[in-house]
Formats: C-alpha cells, sequence, structure tokens
C-alpha cells in the first residue's frame, strides 16, 4: 500500500523541538517495516526513567479542555502551520480500487481535516469524488469554509467531536467509500479511540477502507518530551495543552479489529529528516496502515453507551 502524499515532513508539535517551517526540513531516508525501531542505550534509559505521570486533576482538565486547545491552536497559526498533502498517481491508485466503474464519484470522508491541507489538492486532482471534512476544532472548520476552492456541491465541512458527536447527523449512515485519519487518532485519549472508530465506521460502506497514518512508537517527538509531561502509556501532553498518542503496530491492529475493521496493511514507516538550518538528522516513526469494514458488518456506534455511562457517573 502507497499513500505517499502523507510522507511529506510532519510538523513537530512537542514543546522541546520547534516546528519547522516549510522550507528547513525534508526526508534523507524512508523504509517501511513490520518491527519498532530499535532504540539506542540511551533512549532507553530516557524511558525508563519516566515514571512520574500527570496528575489526575490536570488530565481531567486536559480532556475537559480539548477543543479549546485545538481552537487555540489554529488561532495561532491559522492556515500556515502544515504543508498541503499533494496526492500522486500511486495515492489516486488507492482511490480508483474503490470505485466499481471508472466514472464513479467517490465519496471520502476526511476525519479530522485540519484547515483542508489534503482535501484541497485531492479535490483539485480529482473532479470525480465529493469529500465529507470535520474537524474538533470550529475555527479549523471556518477556515476550510473560506477557502477559495471551498464548494458546497463538491464538500460540505462540519464541526465534530468524534468521540461524542454522531457522524450520521452529517453524512449519511453507510455512504461513504473511503475514510482517511491522517494524524487525527493520536490526539483523542486512548480509552476513546474505539468510540470514535464505531462513529466512522456508522457511516462507511461495507467494504469500504480506512486509509490510516499517524505517529509511530518511538517516534522521535516521543523522545523529544520534557519530565512532567508523559499522561500514560505512550501518551504525552505539548505545553500548549494539545496531546499526542504514539502507536504500536500491535495496539494499533488490535484497536481497529475490536471496533469491527479487517485488517489490510500495517506497516511501521521509517525515516531520517533532516534540519537543512541546523544540519540536524532525526529518526522520524510513523505507522502507514489500511483497514476494511467487512461487507457483513454487525458494526454498531459505541457513542450512546459511551454517552450513557459517562452522564450515569455524573449522577453518581
Amino acid at each position: 500500500m502507497s499513500f505517499t502524499a502523507v510522507d511529506k515532513c510532519e510538523a513537530d508539535l512537542t514543546q522541546t523541538v520547534k516546528a519547522e517551517p516549510k522550507d528547513e526540513a525534508f526526508p534523507c531516508g524512508q523504509a517501511t517495516t513490520s518491527t519498532a525501531r530499535q532504540l539506542t542505550q540511551e533512549e532507553m534509559d530516557k524511558l525508563s526513567s519516566e515514571r512520574t505521570l500527570v496528575s489526575d486533576f490536570k488530565q481531567m482538565k486536559l480532556e475537559k479542555e480539548a477543543k479549546k486547545n485545538w481552537d487555540l491552536f489554529y488561532k495561532r497559526n491559522t492556515t500556515n502551520f502544515f504543508k498541503d498533502r499533494h496526492w500522486t498517481t500511486r495515492e489516486f491508485e488507492e482511490l480508483r480500487a474503490c470505485r466499481e466503474f471508472e466514472s464513479q464519484q467517490l465519496v471520502l470522508l476526511e476525519a479530522g481535516c485540519g484547515v483542508g491541507n489534503c482535501i484541497f489538492p485531492l479535490l483539485e486532482e480529482d473532479l470525480n469524488i465529493f469529500v465529507y471534512a470535520c474537524d474538533f476544532s470550529p475555527r479549523a472548520v471556518e477556515f476550510v469554509k473560506k477557502n477559495p476552492l471551498y464548494r458546497p456541491e463538491r464538500c460540505c465541512a462540519f464541526q465534530c467531536d468524534l468521540t461524542k458527536d454522531h457522524l450520521t447527523e452529517n453524512v449519511p449512515e453507510g455512504s461513504v467509500d473511503v475514510v482517511t485519519l491522517i494524524f487525527v487518532l493520536s490526539a483523542i485519549h486512548p480509552d476513546k479511540m474505539k468510540v470514535a472508530l464505531e462513529n466512522i465506521g456508522k457511516v462507511l460502506k461495507p467494504g469500504g477502507v480506512i486509509l490510516f497514518r499517524d505517529y509511530g512508537l518511538y517516534d522521535h517527538a516521543m523522545l523529544r518530551f520534557k519530565s512532567g509531561s508523559k499522561l500514560g502509556d505512550n501518551f504525552y501532553v505539548r505545553q500548549d495543552g494539545t496531546r499526542s498518542y504514539f502507536f504500536s503496530k500491535v495496539f494499533l491492529a488490535t484497536l481497529f479489529e475490536e471496533s469491527g475493521f479487517q485488517s489490510v496493511v500495517n506497516e511501521y514507516v521509517l525515516r531520517e529528516t533532516v534540519n537543512k538550518k541546523e544540519g540536524l538528522c532525526v529518526p522520524r516513526v510513523f505507522l502507514q496502515s489500511k483497514f476494511i469494514k467487512p461487507v457483513h458488518s454487525q458494526q454498531g456506534s459505541g457513542l450512546s453507551s459511551h454517552n450513557s455511562s459517562k452522564e450515569s457517573k455524573q449522577e453518581d
């Protein structure tokens, strides 16, 4: 599987590694593998020394203010932070494979669209596609709607918390051919990831696919967090209050399978990125995967039970 558009250098959001300006970082090597990156002794010592977690009170506050923190992120950075992800011929092969006939209009959902860095290049290149685009941040959605390329007849953008809001309120059930989930699931608390995936599964057609890419275990960003940033296993908070989870291959496969999907491809992408200004080469690790919703799926949304459980706890 290849969707190398998302192989563009992803900006590093940790508090200790500055986000690279668009023209200062480039990849100097890449490989896919089924095994996790091997750590140096120094890196192993650093991770093993991180035993103190952020307090429960602060963790609850971060969860409560998650939407506000991402909205402030887009207020600070507007549309200038991430690169556009230009889709190449190899990416289009993924989309063509989902078409029953060449002229079929494909329906895509970008869950966590940000300001449209992925959808607008795609809409320009493929004229026979309709895109639903949602994001946690109301401000990001407004940036999408204000983009000159935004056309309601080709794209529908809306605000959505994948862990609380039913996607079926904006997207017809079982209508989506392809879902892109690119650097999104890592921002959701691990306890709520399954709920988000089941929500997505409700709008995906049987036989539809999810194209996934996100931070992998032992990525450089994970190793650069300072003491006092750890929320749990492989889960950290940045200085701006946004959070990031770093996925192992096994965890991701289990998560999707328990949410009703079948794994097609699930690989680590190991790469080295050079900061030209500082002459620094750093190891990046991503997970690049493809999952399918079974044709005879009994998938249901866990939102109702999740929300009911939360309400019961509040009443208690």
